[in-house]
């Protein structure tokens, strides 16, 4: 090991992560005048939250009634009945003082006539728990994540707050069961740095790419999650994991669901607007798990459209040019690119494709850590915590809310911020780090370094994503599920057997995708026991064999360990059903509702 060499940095707090949670974080940290690091593998404003289209929700009442109950009310039922309830009422209170608070810092929101911000439908968001639609998504045309990280970003430096781009974090260094910084590659340099901190917030997105098709970035491998596998705590929720119902036949790229908030159809073969038949009332703006499951429906049995009769269609030429060059300009670009496709003119093929887990990091209300210890299931991880897709707060429970993902985003990357803002006190002395702090990110660096198996890194990946496509897919079965925990056992086994050529460490791009194998393998097998655990059907999670949800057996959280020879073992957490306060209450009804 005396051939790596440590660079030490000390900060108050580290953030892994640049995307609108780790932006809001770092932002509000460096705002408060405790020393702040973020680490970012790739250019703050390339981070996935650039790719986020349609918007963010807020119960601003800008274009019709509206109140944050309500709101309160959708996500709690959007969620399948499995999301904490404190949690809920906490992100949809804080929403409209966040929203007003990035119209402050400079986001350009699109605008209704008398200057307001515009606000669109988007799907399971409604008035009065649920008897009328709810205009509630507030947007930025059909860029609205874009010009959040912009905004973030610049408030970010605005406030000095000091940024490691192109750095990849490696491993947390844990003490004793207390989180006490993290190790990362500078990726440029080829040189190893060891960043002491107070507080570690990890915000390093979801593990979409440990599916074939999906809407994730190439940079979406779950690194968060891997640290936190490899710390010896649990995952929460894997099985959860959310189908976008339109991504682009063939590419994966997304259409977001502003699409359909203004007005989009999804149609068959037969030229049908068939959600009418799934969901009467709310139609085309469904819940997510509710449209991707009506979409296979429909090409199983037989009315898909194209050559295979394996896609379907979704009209946007009867909005008229003017509203799409003005409300949908990024969607006619992408679809035009992807597809071929002139949206004034012609449909989008489109395919349900994995776009968000649900599941993550288990974290409270201010974004700290928790797992069981000593039979206490909130047991808070000292010094570590978690916000955005990499966290499980679980404000989404088992289906997410289109547009209450951007919030996620802001109201818990806030919180953590003022969290730490009152516990942590500005340059207050660090001890010193353990004789072993860093081992075991250097023993990875090494050994994946100097790998001389027979398999490439990219072989092995994409074994897994076959695997994980084809057996914990938008339907799942008991046997589907067993078999893809078999095959991805086998695929996880060859891992031992990879190969990395380059021996280098500046810019090893090879080395580099194999630590990111690493942190997707671990996920993707927790992903798949957790769903073959479950039995039962809930939000996203939609089993052939248990069609209905089953609240006596399984209204609680499930947690997945993964240890280093890849075995997986299961508990689980309760569903937090209490709210913050009395203002409101959400009862579960007896049966399904979709």
């Amino acid at each position: 090991m005396s051939a790596y060499q440590f660079i030490d940095h000390t900060f108050d707090v580290v953030v892994v992560g640049a995307g609108g949670a780790g932006l809001r974080a770092t932002f509000g940290l460096a705002n408060s005048g405790l020393s702040t690091a973020c680490i970012t593998k790739v250019f703050p404003t390339r981070s996935h939250t650039v790719a986020a289209q349609g918007g963010i929700s807020a119960a601003l009442g800008n274009m019709g009634e509206d109140d944050w109950r309500w709101h309160m009310f959708d996500t709690v039922k959007g969620s399948d009945w499995l999301g904490d309830q404190d949690a809920i009422e906490f992100m949809c209170k804080e929403a409209p003082a966040a929203i007003i608070e990035l119209e402050h810092y400079g986001l350009p929101f699109s605008r209704t006539e008398d200057g307001r911000i515009y606000q669109r439908p988007f799907g399971g968001m409604t008035t009065h728990y649920g008897k009328g639609t709810a205009q509630r998504t507030c947007a930025a045309a059909d860029r609205t994540g874009h010009a959040m990280l912009h905004t973030l970003y610049q408030q970010a430096l605005k406030n000095e707050a000091q940024f490691f781009i192109e750095y990849f974090a490696v491993d947390l260094i844990m003490e004793n069961g207390e989180c006490r910084g993290v190790v990362a590659i500078d990726m440029a340099e080829g040189t190893i740095h060891r960043f002491r901190a107070h507080k570690v917030i990890l915000a390093t997105g979801g593990y979409g790419r440990a599916y074939f098709s999906c809407t994730s970035a190439h940079t979406c491998t779950g690194d968060g999650g891997g640290m936190v596998l490899r710390a010896g705590l649990p995952l929460q929720d894997l099985e959860f994991v959310q189908f976008h119902p339109t991504g682009i036949y063939g590419a994966g790229c997304l259409i977001t669901e502003g699409a359909r908030g203004e007005g989009g159809i999804l149609r068959n073969s037969k030229g049908e607007a068939f959600m009418e038949r799934y969901a009467p009332s709310a139609k085309n703006l469904a819940s997510r798990d509710v449209v991707s499951r009506a979409m296979t429906i429909e090409i199983r049995e037989g009315r898909g459209v194209g050559a295979h009769q394996d896609h379907i269609f979704l009209h946007l030429e009867h909005l008229g040019a003017a509203t799409l060059a003005e409300r949908l300009p990024g969607i006619s670009e992408t679809a035009k690119i992807f597809a071929g496709v002139d949206v004034t003119k012609q449909p989008i093929p489109v395919l349900p494709t994995v776009h968000y887990n649900m599941g993550g990091i288990p974290a409270n209300i201010h974004g700290e850590v928790v797992t069981i210890r000593n039979g206490v299931s909130d047991t808070v991880v000292p010094g570590l915590m978690a916000v955005g897709e990499a966290a499980c707060v679980s404000v989404h429970g088992a289906n997410r809310l289109g547009s209450n993902s951007l919030l996620d985003l802001v109201v818990f990357g806030r919180e953590a911020a003022r969290h730490c803002e009152e516990t942590v006190k500005p340059g207050t002395r660090h001890r010193p780090l353990p004789a072993d702090a860093g081992d075991l990110a250097v023993s990875r660096i090494d050994r994946f370094r100097n790998a001389k198996g027979s398999r490439k890194t990219a072989e092995i990946r994409l074994d897994m994503q076959r695997v994980m496509q084809n057996h914990a897919a938008v339907f799942r079965t008991g046997e589907s599920l067993q078999e893809g925990v078999k095959k991805l056992d086998a695929v996880y086994d060859t891992f031992g057997d990879v190969s990395v050529a380059d021996r280098g460490l500046v810019w090893n791009t090879d080395l580099i995708e194999t630590l990111e194998l690493d942190n997707l393998l671990g996920q993707a097998l927790g992903t798949m026991n957790s769903a073959a655990n479950r039995e039962e059907s809930r939000g996203a999670h939609a089993r052939e064999d248990f069609k209905d949800r089953d609240d006596v057996k399984w209204m609680k959280h499930t947690l997945s360990w993964v240890d280093e020879k890849g075995d997986v073992k299961i508990d689980y957490r309760p569903v937090h059903l209490n709210t913050l306060t009395n203002d409101v209450e959400v009862v579960p009804p007896k049966a399904r509702v979709y």
